[in-house]
């Protein structure tokens, strides 16, 4: 979440959280209703809203469970999801909550850790936690209360490491400070070093003071070649000492980039902004204006506090600001602003100081990341995880704020989102156009990016629902790029995006605005698909399950052999290659896409299910038998079919099944 409009949004603090109890939610919708054609027909519009009784829609998914946030983190934020064994931890501002999900249909609440701080993302290795900390309110006790001066040493803004070798009592064994903190992290696995691993850290928050943490640099880079900006820290894990963990590089991955312009916000989120400004102005609040937008902003909520308070103690004073100090940063709130943000580059110009990564996927098997870094795409190089490697950069006006990757599964394709707004936009509105907030789909051609498509959810939402995309991950479908993904109040997705041109949706779960009077924040921040269950993180309510039913887009086949995939354990951002274990079920699924795009003959594909059949029923001499000859059949097989390689999987597969029995 967040990013160049999370802070605006931060110094404005107008996003509001939902702070009221329970998620019954009502009686979903038949699983059987299809996506409509016509947006405007779509059953998740008009959804009655609510907190605890929004109107549902669902479409070819079944909703397994749906698991409140525990008392002291309801209604306070919910953000990203880690798994390792039967268990999933969520983030949340107040701390991780870790739930046992051996039965998706009833998670069971294993500990709620308090330790506030934003965002808490969290991710895992083994019997080690690593959780996110960026806001100027973590300590390095985990204590509550926040942290009152500017400077201070029991501030902390970095990623802290946690032992679970007890999941029901987390232990913290370091706290690694950095210079940005750290708004999103990444575990990178190196197949070359199994004695540790490495942390990308995206921190996108101001520079610290050196005096609060040494080597800290505001300097821009053309002033300082030390400056800790367009960096990304990356912290080495001792396995055998955590405790030891520390930032071992700065790596620069900017170097020779420049600004790109993106698109300005809808005449209709200007006007309100506007009025909001002005309403402010006569109440005698806190203004300025963003100066790449030229939008006027209002500074609320605790940055105005803080920037009062420093105001007191700049003038030797103690105690509650007063009205002299108000005035003063009345005045001082553009400069601000403009030390903040800097001043509007021209296109062409060195990129601004302020960009840096949100979030990294990295894919170790392949030795590639995909860097989404606010003003620009990048694909990195990361056999030396230590000194990752620019290969590519692209922007696009169109989107406003890079947010995150996804991978296809063989690694020719990358999926970024664009967080507009920071997560706080109603960016689904019939005005809102198809590449505002939605996904871009590429080609990897050559170590290269090549443009291919944008996806967005189909659906109209209102202006009261943040509606961008977020967070997702590839559902292990044979043969196939099926993802799911979150769009806060849009629901969640899954969509498939094999063909890069043309990605479509095939299923669906959504709620109605949790407030219909007011921008209310909610919705889906993350959700995974992690061994056979979809995994929500709600961000108003709790925790939210799902799984796959069978649908015209997706068979029963292609769900078991998704099944058949196990992980110990899944960060997202760290994004494992899928493989398959020889099953029938995974036979019958290429038979299945076989059938679907009519790539073979309605008699040989009864035929070859017939054979499969008949093999699974044989016993394992015979089964061997009755295995290869199909396999040498459909060696025939792809020379006549419209799609030869899926024909060969096929084949493969059942190559496979009958290594297994002879």
């Amino acid at each position: 979440m967040n990013g160049v409009h999370r802070r605006t949004r931060r110094i404005a603090g107008a996003t509001a959280f939902v702070l009221a109890a329970g998620c019954a939610g009502s009686t979903p919708a038949p699983a059987t209703i299809a996506p409509a054609t016509d947006p405007r027909l779509d059953a998740r519009v008009g959804l009655k809203a609510g907190l605890t009784d929004a109107g549902e829609a669902v479409s070819y998914l079944r909703v397994l469970a749906k698991a409140q946030s525990p008392e002291g983190f309801l209604g306070i934020t919910n953000s990203d999801l880690a798994f390792t064994g039967n268990y999933v931890i969520q983030g949340n501002y107040n701390g991780p909550v870790i739930w046992d999900i051996s039965n998706p249909a009833k998670p069971e609440l294993v500990t709620a850790y308090t330790c506030p701080a934003s965002q808490n993302d969290v991710s895992v290795f083994k019997n080690l936690m690593f959780m996110s900390a960026e806001a100027n309110n973590g300590r390095i006790d985990c204590l509550p209360g926040g942290v009152a001066d500017t400077v201070s040493a029991i501030r902390f803004r970095g990623v802290r490491v946690f032992d679970i070798s007890d999941i029901k009592k987390p232990r913290l064994v370091a706290n690694v400070q950095t210079c940005r903190g750290s708004h999103t992290h990444t575990v990178v696995e190196s197949p070359r070093d199994p004695d540790n691993i490495y942390i990308y850290v995206s921190g996108s928050a101001g520079i610290r003071s050196p005096n609060e943490l040494t080597g800290c640099v505001r300097d821009t880079p053309d002033q300082n070649p030390n400056s800790s900006l367009l960096r990304i820290e990356i912290i080495k894990v001792p396995l055998a000492h955590p405790e030891q963990s520390s930032v071992v590089n700065r790596a620069d991955i900017f170097s020779g980039l420049t600004y790109t312009p993106s698109h300005h916000e809808a005449q209709e989120d200007r006007d309100a902004a506007a009025k909001a400004a002005a309403a402010a102005r006569a109440a005698g609040g806190f203004t300025a204006r963003i100066p790449a937008s030229d939008e006027e902003i209002v500074i609320g909520g605790p940055f105005a506090r803080m920037l009062l308070d420093s105001l007191v103690k700049a003038r030797g004073g103690t105690g509650n600001p007063t009205a002299a100090d108000s005035a003063t940063l009345r005045t001082s709130a553009q400069d601000i602003v403009n030390r903040m943000f800097g001043s509007a580059p021209a296109p062409g110009s060195p990129i601004s100081a302020g960009r840096q990564c949100h979030d990294i996927t990295v894919y170790p098997s392949l030795g590639l990341a995909g860097g989404a870094c606010e003003g620009h795409g990048l694909l990195l190089d990361i056999s030396d995880p230590v000194n990752p490697i620019r290969l590519d950069a692209v922007a696009d006006s169109n989107f406003a704020y890079w947010h995150s990757a996804t991978f296809s599964n063989d690694g020719s394709k990358l999926l970024f989102s664009d967080e507009w707004g920071g997560g706080g936009a109603p960016k689904c509105r019939a005005g809102d156009k198809k590449e505002w907030g939605s996904d871009a789909i590429f080609s990897i051609v050559n170590r290269k990016l090549k443009f291919e498509s944008y996806y967005k959810i189909p659906t109209i939402q209102t202006a009261n629902e943040n509606c961008v995309a977020h967070n997702g991950s590839l559902i292990p479908i044979p043969g196939r790029d099926v993802m799911v993904q979150a769009w806060y109040q849009g629901g969640i997705s899954v969509f498939d995006w094999t063909d890069p041109a043309n990605p479509h949706e095939i299923a669906f779960f959504d709620r109605g605005p949790v407030d219909s009077t007011r921008m209310a924040m909610g919705g889906s921040w993350s959700v995974y698909w992690y061994n056979g269950a979809i995994v929500s993180s709600e961000i108003a309510r709790g925790l939210d399950v799902a799984e796959l039913v069978p649908s015209p887009y997706i068979s029963q086949n292609e769900i078991d052999a998704a099944r058949s995939v196990h992980w110990t354990h899944l960060n997202a951002q760290g994004q494992p290659k899928i493989e398959w274990p020889p099953t029938f079920a995974l036979a019958r699924a290429y038979v299945d896409q076989l059938e679907r795009k009519r790539c073979l003959s309605s008699n040989r594909i009864s035929e070859v299910r017939a054979a499969l059949s008949s093999a699974e029923r044989a016993p394992g001499a015979q089964r061997s038998s009755q295995l290869s000859a199909l396999a040498a059949q459909l060696d025939g097989d792809a020379r006549n079919s419209c799609d030869a390689p899926k024909v060969e999987l096929l084949r493969k597969a059942v190559k496979d099944l009958q290594a297994v029995v002879s």
